[in-house]
């Protein structure tokens, strides 16, 4: 079908309707296509779609389909102070009567997410509590430009099947949801407690308990600062004591029960947990705070996209797997960015492209731009699992031209960049104390057209 501007509108599925899913609604419509949001949950949000009830689910998260979503537990806070998290038309600005720190709880990000769907009109483009079960290529037409797609989901309820067809599909499911565990020698005879992080909630279960926490990265370091209240004691695992930040080393030495300790060599079916050190400890429970995969249980793809250790691939620009692009892509697969406008700048393009009002470079020219930056990685010595981390302002920038979309403000850069390092002297109170230098990058924001374009003064 194409417009009158002589653009080709679409009928699209977008999966999820998370901030990815949210923004690429918004876009797609914008640009004149039709689009449906397949939502497995009863309303809008993805992660931040807080669910308290995790009895269903596997504990270490071992099934293909899982029964919850969200991996946010209770207490938590953002890491990303609200000013640099907005959509670039839409600020995370702070509301009366509503969590107003700088970096809140995951409560009012998700009525962020709400406000910006109510304000874009999104709700009607959703369809909630439906699962997709199945995508694939309809066995017709050539690859690439004439592709559709067959999406069969299911109403979770119920037992209602539906087919449909569709021009395209964007996955935007998320990245935080299927437990990324380590292989430890006996971690199946291991009879006591062990779960992974993606269904831990509050503390109190852990009181009195001996708790050996996996992985010290974010939610590791956080759960642990959580738990060690209640706790008998807490052995927090890390992958290498060289790299322990001065924040953390704080918050080790004020508490007695909380101890660090190099990885795990082994687990014992009499409860001992021994260390690659050879000491050893009897433990109630182990935390796996040891990350994601990406999984996309629902897509076939005849084995053109696949995920090979926590790399999807072939994706040109993270985005468009070149042989089913421009009908197949994915937006929220990069990590180590500054999220919401990134995935903003990935929907856009999307939509532009689908359109026609952009060109996607050839396949062989897609293809060889991943295998360069394959290769740039493994010579920066890069682990593969490790390839969708961004962590470069410049990329986001240089992505953003792809759709003509704004590049990230300074102040933007400088206000994470500043949590970060803040984070790591300060990881119990950096959230709610904060330099000069922040307060002066605040008021840059604060009066910069981000904010003050809907005539909104936070």
């Amino acid at each position: 079908m194409v417009s009158e501007q002589g653009q080709s509108t679409k009928n699209v599925c977008v999966i999820g309707a998370g901030p990815s899913g949210l923004v690429a609604a918004r876009e797609l419509r914008k640009e004149g296509h039709t689009a449906v949001v397949l939502e497995q949950n009863h309303d809008i949000g993805g992660q931040w779609l807080y669910e308290p009830n995790v009895e269903k689910e596997d504990p270490l998260g071992k099934n293909k389909f899982l029964d919850v979503h969200s991996s946010v537990y209770d207490s938590l806070r953002i890491v990303s102070p609200r000013e640099i998290m907005g959509f670039t038309d839409f600020p995370f600005v702070s509301k009366k009567n509503r969590d107003t720190r700088r970096f809140p709880g995951h409560k009012e990000l998700w009525l962020y997410l709400k406000d910006f769907c109510e304000y874009f009109g999104l709700k009607e483009m959703i369809r909630f509590n439906t699962r997709v079960e199945y995508v694939g290529m309809l066995d017709y037409g050539v690859f690439g430009k004439d592709l559709k797609w067959v999406v069969k989901s299911k109403e979770k309820k119920g037992e209602k099947r539906v087919e449909e067809v569709f021009d395209a599909v964007i996955v935007a499911t998320g990245h935080y949801s299927q437990p990324r565990l380590p292989s430890i020698k006996g971690m199946d005879a291991w009879k006591r407690k062990q779960i992974h992080s993606h269904v831990y909630r509050v503390p109190e279960p852990f009181r009195n308990e001996v708790v050996v926490i996996v992985g010290n990265s974010l939610s590791g370091q956080d759960i642990s600062m959580e738990i060690v209240k209640v706790a008998k004691e807490v052995y927090l695992s890390a992958k290498s004591l060289e790299v322990i930040t001065e924040g953390l080393s704080n918050v080790i030495s004020k508490h007695r029960n909380l101890h660090l300790y190099p990885q795990i060599q082994s687990l014992h079916e009499d409860g001992r947990v021994e260390f690659e050190d050879g000491s050893c400890v009897i433990a109630d429970t182990i935390i796996y705070c040891t990350g994601y995969s990406y999984a996309f249980p629902f897509l076939d793809t005849k084995g053109i996209v696949g995920v090979d250790d926590n790399r999807v691939g072939p994706l040109f620009e993270h985005t468009f797997p070149p042989s089913l692009a421009p009908s197949l892509s994915f937006i929220g697969i990069p990590r180590k960015l500054i999220g919401f406008p990134f995935f903003e700048s990935q929907a856009k393009w999307i939509a532009q492209v689908l359109s026609g009002k952009r060109e996607l470079p050839s396949y062989d020219d897609m293809m060889l731009s991943i295998k360069e930056f394959y290769r740039s990685r493994e010579l920066a010595g890069i682990p593969v699992s490790d390839t969708h981390d961004i962590a470069n302002f410049e990329y986001c920038d240089k992505y953003a031209d792809y759709s003509e979309s704004p590049h990230l403000e300074e102040w933007r850069k400088q206000l994470c960049l500043s949590a970060i390092v803040n984070s790591f002297t300060n990881l119990e109170t950096y959230r709610d104390s904060w330099d000069d230098g922040d307060d002066e990058l605040l008021q840059q924001a604060l009066q910069s057209p981000h904010f003050t374009q809907l005539g909104v003064q936070p």
